[in-house]
């Protein structure tokens, strides 16, 4: 009997697992509500961390953000000192070229699915699922973020989907990178006339309209010719081994 019983709950569950897996709209209000979940649990997670650390390492904190403002006021200087400069050889030039870089500080949610770790729910604010973000941590390129559903989905580098402009060595050759589900990053469609070479950098070329130019994807490991268009393997500079936070590129011009 106890057999049988453990039969019929193992169906019952198998059904209920695989309705959930397949059917989108079941799916769809489960992810939101436990998406809201997550989002409260990690809200109420850093207040209390953020108290913590304000209580016990208020004396350390207090240190190193004096040390960091003294290093942001130059940088700041120094950056307020080029931006006037540009400024006045566009006034000069009479350029209508404006800079509009609109860069926002967003936060991973939970992985799509467990066991793929190239996909990430992130939260948003204002979020226009009309269009492709890039995604960077720090001055690295780390994907882009997709609507899905009409959320906002990270596609990390190594993710197939995720395929952005580069340019590939100091020639600037141009190509498409993309994930393969592994560690490496392919470039597809480098023309042939483009002298590549291992260890030559790869960065954004700025002219997908997802990224700035010049942020860093990482280094040529090999190439190879196929119908008239060279492919090069690319280690990665980032690594995913904490995906908590993200600068998500808004706007680059």
């Amino acid at each position: 009997m106890n057999k049988e019983l453990f039969s019929y709950l193992f169906v019952i569950i198998a059904l209920l697992v695989g309705a959930l897996y397949y059917t989108h709209t079941i799916q769809s209000p489960i992810i939101s509500s436990l998406n809201a979940i997550k989002i409260s649990y990690h809200n109420i997670n850093q207040s209390i961390k953020h108290s913590f650390d304000e209580h016990f390492f208020q004396a350390d904190t207090i240190q190193d953000l004096r040390q960091n403002l003294l290093k942001y006021e130059n940088n700041h200087l120094v950056m307020q000192e080029l931006a006037s400069e540009i400024h006045d050889l566009y006034q000069e030039n009479h350029s209508p070229l404006k800079i509009n870089t609109n860069v926002e500080l967003v936060r991973t949610i939970s992985y799509e699915k467990f066991g793929n770790f190239n996909r990430l729910w992130i939260e948003v604010p204002d979020y226009n699922s009309s269009k492709i973000y890039g995604l960077a941590y720090k001055e690295l390129v780390a994907g882009i973020v997709i609507s899905k559903k009409g959320r906002p989905l990270a596609l990390l580098n190594q993710d197939i989907k995720s395929a952005y402009a580069v340019y590939v060595g100091n020639k600037n050759a141009p190509g498409i990178v993309h994930g393969n589900n592994d560690n490496l990053l392919i470039v597809n469609f480098i023309p042939a006339w483009f002298k590549i070479k291992n260890g030559d950098e790869v960065v954004t070329s700025g002219l997908d309209n997802i990224f700035i130019k010049g942020l860093k994807v990482g280094r040529v490991l090999s190439v190879t010719t196929a119908q008239g268009y060279q492919n090069a393997i690319i280690e990665p500079y980032y690594k995913s081994n904490d995906p908590s936070y993200f600068h998500m590129i808004r706007n680059i011009r």
